[in-house]
């Protein structure tokens, strides 16, 4: 009789704390900030006569990134089918990376179709960040910022 008590609490106790097996979801921030001169960057940004200042993603753990594609927020409230401005995969095996610059190569990823180049940002428009992991997919509305001196 005990242990089938003690069955029973144990799978009660599962129930209740059933988030713990649960993967969690994928936080991304952004940040913007001015190009500053530098020899030794690990991010370089794709241009440095761009109108906007370089836009910097992070995530709170490091991730496999399978996908990363940016959309004008524009083109998503007027297109079924939007244009994607950046769009980079990974066939195989992507390393496992905690931030990554936009317009930026990514380890283990390349451009969806061959020879593509990113698409410079406008200052002031606003963009939605699509990402997707094994298994789970994620995105982020941010807003591009004005070069500032």
């Amino acid at each position: 009789m005990l242990i089938a008590l003690a069955v029973v609490l144990g799978g009660f106790s599962l129930y209740l704390n059933r988030d713990w097996f649960q993967k969690r979801d994928i936080h991304i921030f952004h940040r913007s900030r001015p190009v500053r001169p530098g020899m030794f960057r690990r991010n370089r940004p794709p241009a440095a006569d761009s109108a906007t200042d370089p836009i910097l993603f992070g995530f709170e753990t490091k991730l496999k990134l399978k996908t990363v594609k940016v959309i004008p927020l524009s083109e998503i409230a007027t297109n079924k089918f939007p244009h994607a401005i950046w769009h980079l995969i990974s066939d195989s095996n992507s390393v496992p990376i905690k931030e990554f610059t936009y317009g930026a190569s990514i380890p283990g990823m390349h451009p969806a179709l061959k020879g593509v180049a990113p698409d410079p940002l406008e200052p002031g428009a606003q963009y939605r960040l699509f990402i997707e992991t094994e298994g789970r997919k994620a995105e982020h509305d941010f807003t591009a910022v004005a070069r500032t001196p």
